[in-house]
C-alpha cells in the first residue's frame, strides 16, 4: 500500500469518509462522532492499485501531543494489515512534527480497534467521558 498525504477536499478522501459514515450509520453509532474533514487535520490515504482504500488522520493536541483520528479501511481490504500501516504512518508524521505522544478515543464496543491499538503499543488511560475509552502512546525519539 502506498500512503499519501491528501488535502481535506480530496475526492478520494471524501469517498472514504462517505463510506465510513455509511458504515457508522448502519452500525447505529451516534452521528455526532462521525469523521468529518477539517483543515487543521492531516489526512493520510492508503492507495492500492491507484484506488484510495484506507484513511487515517491526526491533528495537534495539547502541548507536544497529537490526536489520532478514526482509521477506516474499506471492508474488502480489511485483514491485510493496512490499518496497522496507517497507524505507523501517523506516528511517523506526528513525531516528525515534534509531537512525541499520541492519544485517541474509542467507543468500548469497538473491540477489534481496541485490540489493534493495544497491540500497537497504546495504553488505556483515564477518560473524561465514561462512554469512551482513551488510549495514549509515547513515541520513541527520532535519532538525528
Amino acid at each position: 500500500m502506498l500512503i499519501e498525504i491528501r488535502t481535506a477536499l480530496d475526492p478520494e478522501l471524501a469517498a472514504l469518509v462517505t463510506a465510513q459514515q455509511r458504515e457508522l450509520a448502519d452500525s447505529g453509532r451516534p452521528a455526532g462522532r462521525v469523521f468529518e474533514p477539517h483543515d487543521d487535520v492531516q489526512y493520510l490515504v492508503g492507495v492500492v492499485n491507484g484506488r484510495g482504500v484506507a484513511v487515517a488522520a491526526w491533528q495537534e493536541a495539547g502541548p507536544g501531543g497529537a490526536e489520532m483520528r478514526r482509521i477506516f479501511v474499506r471492508p474488502a481490504f480489511r485483514g491485510r494489515g493496512l490499518a496497522r500501516q496507517l497507524i505507523v504512518a501517523v506516528e511517523e508524521e506526528a513525531l516528525a512534527a515534534g509531537r512525541p505522544w499520541i492519544r485517541l478515543e474509542l467507543e468500548s464496543r469497538q473491540i477489534e480497534a481496541i485490540a489493534l491499538y493495544q497491540s500497537s503499543g497504546y495504553h488505556q488511560v483515564p477518560s473524561d467521558d465514561p462512554a469512551r475509552l482513551r488510549f495514549e502512546k509515547r513515541l520513541p525519539a527520532l535519532v538525528q
